[in-house]
């Protein structure tokens, strides 16, 4: 639909034209990057331009940033490169780390969806205590609710273990800075689409010290952590996306306060509608709201109908109908009601505008049909 209202920016930005016009000039380029001739060299010219480009955005080192075909393949690597470690993972990952690593011990969270520290200490404790190397996996920011997790406490305590720590970011990358020297990690996992990059490309940064057994074998790319031939177009509009996420990011600020706008108006509209994660820290651009008694299937329909684009929980389910994990992990009594509405640096006050006026309506008509079968 070419005037509907795009609100499900952590699904995926759409394509930036930087990164356009990047890919653009990069499918001009005819060589292999591990061809030695002048096409190839070409080749290799851009994807380690943009490893630098990456590295620098994340505060890594760009001989050890890995180029993925995502941010679910960059988790699978941190969590499966490592070995002979027992893994704790918090209750609200992504289901590419849940299901990465499914005999991980899991890390409760509090009813706003962040990471138990002190639980997390008992654990790292007995797991000392009982000589086992482990690696803990929390994300920077929920994708669901938008929850900012403690990243960089977490780890503070695995340091204080001797254990390592891998951070999803694949959310958080644009929003909030990502720095993998304040957060005290040693892994970062990043992805192109969610900054206005293309689908299908991702990285993970690995600090000094961290060797991966790669889970992909082949031709030795990517000093050997990834095999098979980079995607080179692909590369090219990751670090076109990755500058323009970084030089916006002040843009930031103008996308909160839409998101304000939007949670002040529909929580005087509808009294008895929650929004997950409002009592902590969260991404600005981010809402998860959840009107008792309406599947949030049912919501997204509606609003689809109308021409608003917005989701229920996470994208990356095949579009399975599923309960989230996230909302149970905190207690929420209706999952299945939640929606989630996020915005980028492209929503607009009439973007905001139509999703309250088409919300309201759907809740309202809801009311009435309510109303008439109870009658």
């Amino acid at each position: 639909m070419a005037d509907q209202v795009y609100l499900d920016y952590n699904a995926s930005a759409p394509l930036c034209d930087e990164a356009k016009q990047a890919m653009l000039a990069a499918m001009d380029v005819a060589g292999n990057p591990s061809s030695v001739h002048a096409s190839g060299r070409a080749a290799r010219k851009i994807v380690d331009h943009a490893r630098r480009t990456i590295a620098d955005l994340v505060g890594g080192d760009s001989e050890r940033i890995v180029f993925t075909s995502g941010g679910t393949e960059a988790n699978n690597l941190a969590l499966n490169g490592l070995e002979d470690v027992t893994v704790f993972t918090s209750a609200v990952e992504h289901p590419s780390v849940i299901e990465a690593r499914p005999d991980a011990k899991r890390i409760p969270v509090d009813a706003n969806g962040v990471t138990d520290l002190a639980a997390l200490e008992a654990m790292l404790k007995d797991a000392s205590d009982a000589g086992q190397k482990v690696l803990v996996s929390v994300m920077l920011a929920n994708n669901e609710t938008g929850v900012i997790q403690p990243v960089a406490k977490v780890g503070l305590l695995a340091r204080e273990y001797g254990a390592k720590v891998h951070c999803d970011a694949v959310q958080a990358l644009g929003r909030l800075p990502v720095d993998m020297g304040r957060l005290l990690v040693d892994m970062v996992s990043i992805s192109a689409h969610k900054i206005g990059g293309p689908k299908g490309v991702g990285a993970l940064a690995i600090a000094p010290g961290v060797m991966l057994v790669p889970q992909i074998r082949g031709g030795g790319q990517e000093k050997y952590r990834r095999g098979g031939t980079e995607n080179v177009i692909g590369i090219a509009g990751f670090e076109a996306a990755a500058k323009r996420s970084e030089a916006n990011m002040a843009k930031m600020a103008d996308v909160a306060k839409l998101r304000d706008r939007l949670e002040t108006e529909l929580a005087s509209e509808a009294p008895e509608l929650l929004i997950a994660g409002k009592g902590t820290e969260r991404l600005v651009n981010t809402s998860c709201l959840i009107l008792p008694g309406m599947p949030g299937e049912t919501q997204v329909m509606a609003l689809d109908l109308a021409g608003v684009a917005i989701s229920s929980g996470s994208a990356c389910s095949s579009g399975k109908v599923r309960e989230s994990h996230v909302l149970k992990e905190m207690g929420v009594d209706e999952p299945g009601s939640a929606i989630r509405v996020s915005l980028g640096l492209e929503s607009t006050n009439e973007d905001v505008d139509t999703f309250v006026r088409v919300w309201s309506r759907m809740r309202g008509n809801a009311a009435r049909k309510k109303a008439r079968h109870a009658a």
